[in-house]
């Protein structure tokens, strides 16, 4: 399929709202179905949404959700070159999984984070905190940082 030959959801979703587009055709590939649209003098494949690649669709039940949901509910299915058998085959996508991990992970450190703040809030509105004022914590700090620098330069004492 010619990469060239491609239209985005966007533009496919405004020419048929404005009644553009004269026919469309879902046709079998090896693992899926494409989509073809005429407008025009034109004719296009639907583009993936990332890759701009010509968009595979797994199976024929999402295509008809995918055209019906656009306001198109007629086309022409040609299922001459599709090929269950591939169809079946998944590609496999370490990548994703790995990605998939890292989100779950940066989930848990989120909501991690998020107790530990709610708890350091709730501990600090609680009656009888004790407040330290912010001039006391400086000069404290000020007091620790001198005594590291020493600590560094060997002439603690």
């Amino acid at each position: 399929m010619n990469t060239q030959a491609t239209i985005d959801h966007g533009t496919l979703s405004r020419l048929v709202e404005a009644g553009a587009v004269r026919a469309a055709h879902v046709i079998g590939q090896a693992g899926g179905w494409v989509l073809s649209f005429k407008y025009g003098m034109a004719e296009r494949f639907l583009a993936a949404q990332r890759s701009g690649k010509v968009r595979l669709f797994r199976k024929l039940e999402t295509v008809v959700d995918y055209l019906k949901g656009l306001g198109v509910s007629r086309f022409e299915v040609d299922a001459s070159g599709y090929d269950a058998a591939a169809a079946k085959e998944r590609p496999k996508r370490p990548d994703r999984a790995e990605a998939l991990r890292k989100a779950h992970e940066a989930a848990e450190h989120d909501r991690w984070f998020r107790e530990q703040v709610q708890q350091a809030l709730d501990e600090a509105d609680a009656p009888g905190a004790a407040l330290i004022p912010h001039e006391e914590v400086k000069a404290r700090w000020v007091a620790k940082r001198a005594q590291l620098l020493a600590r560094a330069e060997g002439t603690d004492s």
